[in-house]
């Protein structure tokens, strides 16, 4: 029996006793949820509906929950229900209820996880977003691995989600970029506010190498322009790709003046009210919307401002059909939350329409000191820098296993070990352990079959681990709800562990000179349920569940 199914259960015979006691089934709740109770002793699962209903109906809650306890009792899979407190149900499951998760898991496969809590929204989920003057740095490499996950899970949840780079082949940034690729064609020294490193001069090499004559045109940096960020992009796309994060959508700013949209959101804010001019400049009354100042989003000089693109790619996305707007902005953006939420809210989008993370700093440390900056881009650490330190898996892993609002410290030491303190190793052997013991036992001729006595899990391990295995949907549905895929990564190690001690504790395999068992059996399908799911959980994370290590 799944929680779900469970908290299905608890409503309906609190509905029964409702209408036994002649209250008002008004104010029950449409859906409930249950709990894993701290103490183990206090039952598998735990219930509040009495507290939270009793005095919307005008009873006493112990003396509901009791009533509810009656109902409950007689439902199929429920051994025995205890009144705690003021009226806490505290639920035992019979042993066939508890063992039944593992066949549903196996049965479900990579499907088990999935949940319709996102069903319905379409999503626009903004991330990296860095304009192409060099290699994606750490920063960005975070969230290529936390967005991504997000992507997966926000899409296990239910959601229609459209992953999307943002990125501008104008301005003073790629000016500067250029300006620093034709310096280093000519040999000259990299300008005021210029980019360096070696990467500069490959591609201001590859640039005339692809065109010999560049350097005698008649606007050789515009040359540069036109190749050198084509160049660098493609490169940023690779790398990305290395990584294993890919975007469904690659938008370019450009895009949003060339099809005049910057114009079309001024006149759709401008019909709203919420557009004055003063001093030959046009402004956003973003004070309306909680901002600490209003706007400019056209200078007095007749210029586009940046927010005026923001406005114009905002009203873009809506226009799209996205629902929810998700931006994943760096340490550097905190002050562009306000202003954001308060140009959302004049295009009269409800709060929660767009949602802004801020990812924290990201730092690469070595025998507790920080590693030096990269080769390559001379002056950031790198995602090539990262993924060489310590590979793919541990990358993604470590970099989504935070909460991205809190900064963090990559020790190179801990997550190139092989040992239980390295937490993506500890998952991925968990995984590795389930499959060798699935190997072994199909060499030895021992198969989970068509089917197994779920009543036979009932050791207190076997029992600990069905319930972790049970909790998987409603964690995905949990992360993909506060965007925080960090989750994921805490479950599976709660997950690993759990399954380490029902190994050491509950020999799965008969010993060579002994028949195979029900009890064999059943707990094979149990390891096969632990592999469906630490497999389920990696694969949000983008990261792999190795056979063998």
């Amino acid at each position: 029996m799944t929680p779900e199914t469970l908290a299905e259960k608890v409503l309906s015979a609190t509905r029964d006793a409702f209408e036994a006691l002649g209250l008002d089934t008004a104010v029950l709740p449409a859906a409930t949820a249950v709990e894993r109770p701290r103490d183990p002793s206090h039952g598998d699962y735990a219930s509040n509906i009495a507290l939270q209903t009793a005095k919307k109906a005008g009873t006493n809650p112990r003396a509901l929950a009791e009533r509810i306890a009656e109902h409950l009792t007689s439902t199929d899979g429920v051994a025995k229900v205890d009144i705690a407190g003021p009226g806490f149900l505290n639920i035992t499951l019979d042993a066939a209820a508890a063992g039944e998760i593992a066949g549903k898991i196996v049965a479900a496969g990579p499907a088990y996880g999935d949940n319709g809590s996102m069903s319905g929204h379409e999503v626009n989920l903004e991330f990296v977003s860095a304009n192409p003057t060099g290699p994606v740095h750490v920063g960005g490499t975070r969230w290529a691995a936390v967005g991504d996950a997000l992507a997966r899970i926000l899409r296990a949840s239910g959601a229609k989600v459209t992953s999307e780079y943002y990125f501008n082949d104008a301005g003073s940034q790629i000016d500067n970029f250029t300006a620093s690729l034709l310096a280093s064609a000519k040999g000259e020294p990299t300008p005021e506010n210029g980019y360096g490193g070696p990467y500069i001069d490959e591609i201001a090499a590859e640039v005339v190498a692809r065109r010999p004559a560049i350097l005698d045109a008649e606007d050789p940096q515009e040359e540069f322009r036109q190749v050198g960020v084509q160049l660098m992009f493609d490169e940023i796309k690779a790398d990305l790709d290395s990584f294993g994060t890919h975007f469904d959508v690659y938008f370019n700013e450009k895009e949003l003046h060339d099809k005049g949209e910057l114009d079309a959101a001024v006149a759709r804010l401008t019909a709203l009210g919420h557009i004055y001019e003063s001093e030959g400049a046009v402004f956003l009354r973003t004070t309306t919307f909680g901002d600490d100042k209003d706007r400019a989003l056209k200078k007095s000089n007749g210029e586009w401002t940046y927010f005026a693109a923001d406005c114009a790619y905002y009203l873009d996305k809506r226009e799209r059909g996205f629902d929810k707007l998700v931006f994943m902005l760096g340490a550097d953006h905190h002050g562009y939350v306000g202003r954001m939420q308060a140009m959302s809210r004049a295009f009269g989008d409800e709060p929660g329409t767009m949602e802004i993370l801020i990812g924290q700093l990201v730092n690469l440390v070595r025998d507790g000191k920080p590693v030096r900056m990269s080769k390559r881009a001379g002056t950031v650490i790198t995602l090539n820098d990262i993924v060489e330190a310590v590979g793919v898996d541990a990358a993604r892993y470590t970099l989504a296993r935070y909460s991205s609002d809190s900064p963090i410290d990559l020790d190179v030491n801990l997550l190139t070990s092989h040992k239980n303190e390295n937490p993506v190793y500890y998952v991925q052997y968990a995984h590795a352990r389930t499959a060798s013991v699935i190997r072994n036992g199909a060499e030895r001729g021992v198969e989970t079959g068509d089917s197994y006595d779920p009543a036979l899990l009932s050791h207190p391990r076997e029992s600990d681990l069905l319930k972790a295995l049970a909790e998987f949907p409603a964690v995905v549905a949990t992360a993909a709800e506060l965007r925080e895929p960090h989750r994921i990564a805490r479950y599976a190690e709660e997950l690993a562990a759990a399954y380490h001690r029902f190994y050491h504790d509950c020999r799965v395999l008969p010993f060579p000179d002994e028949e195979t068992t029900p009890v064999n059996l059943a707990r094979l399908w149990l390891v096969a349920a632990t592999r469906t799911v630490l497999a389920n959980a990696l694969g949000l994370l983008g990261v792999t569940a190795p056979e063998q290590m």
